[in-house]
């Protein structure tokens, strides 16, 4: 199978499941994310205590760092919008508006 049935068959499925389903594995991923994030602030502060992880944790989620100036809190928001455009296209490819276009 190459990269565009693969792709083509996963938007299938996911079109099969239940809003249920689809949240679950939202917030799965959700969870798998936090937790590696959580193992590179414990690799970036060997002595960080887990309220303190929990604190960089919140701040790269909010992008509340507050030793970021203002241009990395600019560059951060335009990474997080493609993000976001990304979701909006994906959610869009989901639910049947536009279709995967294969090669």
């Amino acid at each position: 199978m190459n990269p565009d049935d693969a792709l083509d068959l996963q938007i299938q499925m996911y079109r099969q499941m239940t809003d249920e389903q689809r949240l679950k594995i939202a917030l799965d991923l959700h969870e798998l994310a936090c937790n590696v994030a959580s193992e590179g602030i414990r690799h970036q502060f060997p002595n960080a205590d887990e309220a303190e992880i929990g604190r960089h944790l919140r701040e790269r989620i909010m992008l509340e760092n507050t030793r970021a100036n203002d241009a990395e809190r600019a560059v951060a928001m335009r990474r997080w919008s493609v993000k976001l455009d990304a979701a909006a296209v994906l959610g869009r490819l989901l639910d049947g508006t536009i279709k995967h276009k294969t090669t």
